[in-house]
């Protein structure tokens, strides 16, 4: 087995018992494009943690479900306010603004990664002539992209803005299973009951499968969205590989488990780095993500010796994953422990 790294839980593999799912679908035939039972009980599993009758579309990246959402309840003339270091504005090459054939971000800079209602309501308020592009959605990241979170009240608030404002209010949830996990709250309460319209639900970062859910809590924006999945290339044919392990661990409650796990690795990480006065904690930890800023000598001996994490937002991102070993921290730490004695 390859060592395990704190570059991203995109490194981890699945979990077993979602490779196990995905075994027992791939045993014969089955109807193809998503009319499987596996899929039909992956959304009924959803439905059920979310507790509405929301609509689900499986796609097979987290950067098609963001793209796809949002070009799904824009038009080509609106834009999209979302922080700076958003993923959809940092690192999906464009592709809302491709899917949405004109749409526009509009980035707002602000502390911890996240919005609030007053950086809300100054974006939208720039231009509201015809000349520009026309606030019509917020985006925001549950976990944020330097592993903050949005907490209930602070979710009401913005949901409360967007609707008074007459936005759409769309959730990049590639970790919302690690938000979910420390807020330790209903799945409603920090989605459709906090106003969001529609949620991006990662599988992938956290070992449930190679697909991402989009989720409508607000249905009548799901209207011929089976259509956009489908030009764009997203229906996948053999739909229930990709949802047999969400269908599994759903219904297990593993995908949470992997999740908790993952926060409270990254929490001993955090405990364990505090030790060393030359490094700082950027951000709280409270989510699977730990920033810190270390020399950068030490930054580049860490590479030297094997380990592999990235330079994001001023600092290094060491992230934990479903997989993370009390081990894979000790052996770390014992590391950066050598680098401070030298």
């Amino acid at each position: 087995m390859t060592q395990r790294q704190f570059a991203s839980d995109t490194w981890a593999s699945l979990h077993p018992e979602a490779l196990q799912a995905m075994q027992a679908a791939n045993d014969g035939h089955s109807s193809a494009y998503g009319d499987d039972p596996w899929t039909a009980r992956a959304v009924r599993q959803l439905r059920d943690l979310f507790e509405t009758d929301c609509e689900v579309y499986f796609v097979a990246t987290g950067t098609a479900a963001n793209a796809l959402a949002l070009a799904g309840i824009c038009q080509s003339y609106h834009s999209v306010i979302c922080h700076a270091d958003a993923h959809i504005q940092t690192d999906e090459c464009g592709a809302p603004e491709y899917a949405g054939k004109g749409i526009k971000l509009m980035t707002v800079r602000a502390p911890d990664g996240k919005l609030t209602p007053a950086t809300i309501r100054e974006t939208a308020a720039r231009r509201r002539d015809v000349h520009s592009h026309k606030p019509h959605a917020v985006s925001i990241s549950q976990a944020t992209e330097v592993g903050t979170l949005y907490s209930v009240d602070e979710l009401q608030a913005i949901g409360a803005t967007v609707k008074e404002l007459q936005l759409l209010l769309h959730v990049d949830g590639a970790r919302f299973a690690n938000a979910l996990a420390t807020l330790n709250v209903p799945a409603k309460a920090i989605s459709w009951q906090a106003g969001v319209d529609v949620l991006c639900f990662g599988g992938a970062k956290n070992g449930v499968s190679l697909a991402d859910a989009i989720i409508f809590f607000n249905r009548s924006l799901a209207a011929d969205f089976e259509y956009r999945r489908k030009q764009a290339g997203h229906l996948v044919s053999k739909m229930r590989l990709l949802t047999a392990p969400w269908a599994a661990l759903l219904e297990s409650g593993v995908w949470l488990d992997n999740a908790r796990h993952a926060n409270r690795m990254a929490r001993v990480l955090e405990s364990e780095l505090r030790d060393f006065p030359e490094i700082r904690i950027l951000y709280p930890v409270q989510a699977n993500a730990v920033f810190v800023k270390m020399p950068e000598a030490w930054n580049h001996a860490l590479h030297e010796r094997g380990w592999h994490f990235y330079t994001i937002a001023d600092g290094e991102r060491l992230m934990c994953s479903w997989d993370t070993q009390p081990e894979d921290v000790a052996a770390f730490v014992r590391d950066v422990r050598g680098l401070a004695r030298d």
